[in-house]
């Protein structure tokens, strides 16, 4: 375990990776059973699901250190907020 010890793994820690292989298993499901086709979106580029996943996991990652940048940890939780809210966003209009 001493190859592993330089990262502070927390249930936090735990529950965000769970979360993110969940995703990405249940897009690779979502893909295989129903595949889309490409759309264009108001950024005026072709996407399907998994980029729209890419591009919301880079924006919810941004605006988290956005916000630790300016209010530090307190209120970590409105930046989560926000960042479903632009996940969300994206997977409509993008």
């Amino acid at each position: 375990m001493d190859h592993i010890a330089w990262m502070a793994w927390t249930w936090q820690t735990g529950i965000f990776f769970a979360v993110l292989v969940a995703g990405l298993t249940a897009m690779t499901l979502l893909a295989l059973r129903r595949p889309e086709p490409e759309k264009r979106g108001a950024l005026g580029i072709l996407t399907r699901r998994g980029d729209r996943l890419f591009i919301s996991l880079l924006g919810g990652a941004f605006l988290h250190l956005l916000w630790l940048g300016l209010f530090g940890a307190d209120l970590l939780l409105i930046a989560s907020a926000l960042s479903l809210f632009v996940a969300t966003a994206i997977f409509r209009w993008v």
